[in-house]
């Protein structure tokens, strides 16, 4: 990576964080106006009052303005870079979708049949993997060709969900988009990548999410709701499966990046199967919800998930620079640690709630206004 390039990636990250921040108050003055506001009427809802839900506009101007001043639209040989192109025609169809969606939400069936048209984009037009390594012989191994495309559109279909489902609390989505965004960045700065064009996506999302997130971490100003979160997962999706990440141990490092929307999203899918429910129906086990029910604060449960994520990276970009043995001694005492933490405290925590509810049953009420009460 030459010094020019260097240079990019600051400035990519940097006005799309300022576009977004300053842009972030007009997509909420928009969404009134639109009606794209999402009223509180059941108990998934952590939030009291109406709330604008077209956040996500201004996450994806900062990003679009961003990577259009300082992407590479041709490449060093000449012609232009398609991959850059099909990323944008895909994510702008997602962000339309979402755009609707917010204002009058339209059948999951239409919304995959959708997502699933704006993921084949770029893959046909080459964001996909073409080949992985065996993990024991360490040798390429070449991915028929309908393999590497079904894959690939499944991959950015379940991302994109992933992080749209993970969207429950103030701040979750963005905050954790923004960790996978410079996990990813990082990796591309560590294995020495030389597409410019990788580098100020990642860089640019990362801005967005940074600059979206004084007006959305608790308690929100708006929301980013299915525009935003849809976006964030197809970029995310769509940088993961470039550059470095096509081979075995590499694609590891974005699926422990972005594993905690990824799993939170299977064990919905199983748990409603289970019930028999609709995979796509909306319910209250997501692990934020757990985490809220278990007596946490709304801060302090978007904080815990913060770290699990955070971790998570690191573990990933560990096993990137050294080896997959202490990257999996690092994941164990995590995992291990969350599990006691999390049995401690639930416990406590709910010891804790039934003092304070006998504590407020003793005391009179003397609140004026609990708008802001979640």
């Amino acid at each position: 990576m030459n010094e020019n390039n260097g240079i990019f990636i600051i400035f990519a990250f940097v006005v799309a964080l300022i576009i977004t921040y300053a842009s972030t108050p007009l997509a909420q003055r928009l969404s009134f106006k639109l009606g794209a506001v999402d009223i509180p009427k059941d108990n998934r809802r952590m939030h009291k009052e109406p709330k604008a839900l077209l956040g996500g506009l201004a996450i994806f101007y900062g990003f679009l303005v961003s990577v259009l001043c300082f992407g590479d639209f041709l490449l060093p040989f000449g012609g232009l870079n398609m991959n850059l192109l099909g990323i944008l025609l895909g994510c702008t169809i997602v962000v339309i979708l979402g755009v609707f969606d917010d204002i009058k939400p339209r059948p999951a069936l239409f919304k995959f049949i959708i997502q699933v048209i704006a993921a084949a984009i770029p893959v046909f037009l080459g964001v996909r993997v073409f080949t992985i390594s065996n993990p024991i012989t360490d040798t390429l191994i070449s991915l028929p060709a309908w393999v590497s495309i079904a894959g690939s559109i499944l991959w950015i279909v379940g991302v994109t969900n992933a992080v749209n489902l993970i969207d429950g609390l103030d701040g979750l989505a963005a905050g954790i988009s923004s960790i996978a965004a410079v996990a990813l960045l990082s990796v591309l700065l560590i294995e020495h990548n030389g597409s410019i064009t990788l580098l100020v996506m990642a860089a640019a999302l990362a801005g967005s999410c940074f600059g979206f997130l004084p007006h959305n971490f608790n308690p929100a100003k708006l929301f980013m709701g299915d525009t935003g979160a849809t976006f964030l997962g197809f970029i995310l999706a769509c940088i993961s499966i470039q550059g470095p990440f096509k081979t075995y141990v590499a694609f590891t490092v974005p699926f422990l990046v972005l594993a905690l929307p990824i799993f939170d999203t299977l064990f919905a899918i199983i748990r409603r199967l289970l019930k028999g429910q609709p995979i796509m129906a909306p319910d209250r086990g997501h692990l934020h919800h757990r985490l809220i029910d278990r007596g946490f604060s709304h801060k302090t449960t978007v904080i815990i998930m913060y770290g699990l994520s955070a971790m998570l990276a690191i573990s990933a970009i560990v096993m990137l620079l050294t080896d997959i043995t202490r990257a999996v001694i690092l994941l164990i005492s995590v995992a291990l640690f969350g599990i006691f933490a999390f049995t401690l405290t639930s416990r406590t925590g709910a010891k804790e709630t039934d003092l304070q509810t006998k504590d407020a049953a003793d005391v009179p009420d003397t609140s004026v206004d609990e708008k802001d009460t979640y």
